[in-house]
This record gives C-alpha cells, sequence and structure tokens, in this order.
C-alpha cells in the first residue's frame, strides 16, 4: 500500500468506526434519530459541507435533534462530528467534479432534447461514477468474510426480487460452475417459503436487496437467520433491515441517471465474488469438463 494510501485510510477510518457504530445501535434509537442516522449513512461524502439547518430539513427534525444525534454517539456536538467527515472526505471534495456529478450539471445546463446516442453516454458515466464510488468504500475485511461463507457453505440459497433478480440469477448461475449445491430461491408460483424452507445451518444465503427492500428476500432471509444458516448481503447501507442480521455484509450504491439505477456496480462485485471464490476453491473454470451436449 502506498503512503498515500495509508494515509486515507487512516482519515476514513475514524468515520468507518463512527458508521459501525451507529450500525450497532440502530435497534435503540428513537424514530428521529433512526431518520437522521440513514441520512448520515446516504450523505457522509458530503456531510461535512453541509448546514445543519439543511440536514434538519431534510430529516423533517428540529435541528437539536442533530445535536442529540452526535451526542448520542460521544461528540459535544454537531460541529464536532462534522469534523470527523471532514477530515476523511476534504481531498475528495476538492476534487474535481464526478461522474454524477457532471452528468447533473449537464442535465441542468441544456434546454434541448438529447439525441439517443447522448443518453446512451450519461448512462455509462453513471455507472462509471458507481464504480468509482464501489472500489473507493470496498472493505476488504467483509469481502474476505463473504468468501469464506461461500467456501465452507453445503448449500447456497440465492435471492433477489425486483432489480435484484437479474443480480441473483447471475451469481446463481456464476456458482454453478462450482461443485456447490446452488439454489436460485425465484418464487416461481408464489413459493418463495416452500424454496427457502430446507435451508439449515451448515448452508448460506446471499440476500440481494436495496431500498425499498422486497418483503421476500427479508423474510428468506429471516428463515436462514432463524434457522442458523449464514446469512451474506448484499444492500445499499449498512442500516438496512438485512445488513443488521448479516454474518457479512456488502454495501454498493449505483450510480442514476434519469432516475433509473444502474446494475453495473452490484453485477462488477458479485463477479469479483465469484472469481475470489474459485481462486480460493483452487478451481479452473476453463478445464471443467464437460459431459456433452444436449443433442449428444
Amino acid at each position: 500500500m502506498t503512503e498515500a494510501a495509508e494515509t486515507k485510510v487512516a482519515a476514513t477510518a475514524p468515520v468507518e468506526q463512527l458508521m459501525q457504530q451507529i450500525a450497532d445501535e440502530y435497534e435503540s434509537l428513537s424514530r428521529q434519530l433512526k431518520v437522521i442516522a440513514k441520512y448520515v449513512e446516504l450523505h457522509k461524502a458530503s456531510l461535512m459541507l453541509e448546514k445543519i439547518s439543511d440536514i434538519a430539513a431534510a430529516c423533517d427534525v428540529q435541528p437539536s435533534a442533530i445535536v442529540r444525534f452526535a451526542q448520542r454517539f460521544g461528540y459535544t456536538g454537531f460541529s464536532e462530528m462534522q469534523d470527523v467527515f471532514r477530515l476523511a472526505y476534504t481531498e475528495q471534495a476538492n476534487a474535481a467534479p464526478n461522474y454524477q456529478q457532471r452528468i447533473r450539471k449537464l442535465i441542468a445546463s441544456r434546454d434541448d432534447q438529447p439525441n439517443v446516442g447522448e443518453l446512451t453516454r450519461e448512462f455509462i458515466d453513471a455507472s462509471r461514477s458507481g464504480l468509482g464510488e464501489l472500489a473507493e468504500g470496498l472493505d476488504d475485511a467483509q469481502l474476505e468474510a463473504a468468501v469464506g461463507l461461500l467456501q465452507k457453505a453445503d448449500n447456497i440459497y440465492v435471492v433477489g426480487v425486483r432489480r435484484a433478480f437479474p443480480v441473483a440469477s447471475y451469481i446463481a448461475y456464476a456458482l454453478q460452475n462450482t461443485n456447490k449445491r446452488v439454489h436460485l430461491v425465484s418464487g416461481m408460483g408464489g413459493m418463495y417459503r416452500q424454496q427457502i424452507r430446507s435451508v439449515r445451518e451448515r448452508d448460506v444465503v446471499i440476500a440481494i436487496s436495496f431500498a425499498p427492500y422486497g418483503k421476500e428476500t427479508l423474510y428468506c432471509a429471516r428463515v436462514g437467520h432463524h434457522q442458523r444458516a449464514k446469512l451474506l448481503v448484499i444492500t445499499d447501507s449498512k442500516l438496512s433491515p438485512l445488513a443488521r442480521i448479516a454474518d457479512a455484509c456488502l454495501t454498493v450504491t449505483e450510480g442514476s441517471a434519469f432516475a433509473f439505477r444502474s446494475l453495473t456496480s452490484t453485477l462488477c462485485l458479485c463477479q469479483a465474488l465469484f472469481i475470489a471464490l474459485a481462486y480460493k476453491l483452487e478451481l479452473d473454470i476453463e478445464e471443467t469438463q464437460d459431459p456433452g451436449g444436449y443433442d449428444d
């Protein structure tokens, strides 16, 4: 690791410690403080630039509630807590505008209607923005834990609904290239309960969900947790209901354009998970024996 990288890790460590503390104590917070916690999680990179009155308005609370939130986690007030984020993210804030900022500026600055090529490039740029955030925010310890869970699993159950369903389908497909028994909980015919009911203690449930969180995914995760299976969660916040019961939690925030969120970062993360697992299992995908085609 370079000296610059080490400095960056050291600067962001207090922020990650605070976010972990918030996640650990989230259930014990009041309703107002939970709203503030979610706001902090989603806006931590820009929090040092925001006024307490603006945050209060966004959370629909009084500024005094923001102060109470900071004091709840050991700070004298909002300004002291804000300094933690300022130390971690000042360099990022002073950097050139990211792709998402460029897209928003472009849309706001023009009156003409973009053509198909321009729309496509803007969405590509939004996806690049999401990939950049994914790389910046990777938690190596959680990645190692996730791969470790998959490596030890007897059975792997994968569930994701609506926008997350293509991701769940992909990772189930990729994992079929290992010797693991993989089950895609598709819910076909409304049979989520029946498809997840056989999960057991030595199994892993991969639950993929983003706000607003799919009730079917939450149900399958609860069943796995109740049956003492391990839970690998891919979600958008450490404060999500899935994260709070996870054995390993990977967070990913997708870039978006024109009110559509990309799946690029989530799919990239899932591909990386599979490659890491294949490496751990010493699996040579290229040399997997083919028993023949359907017509043989």
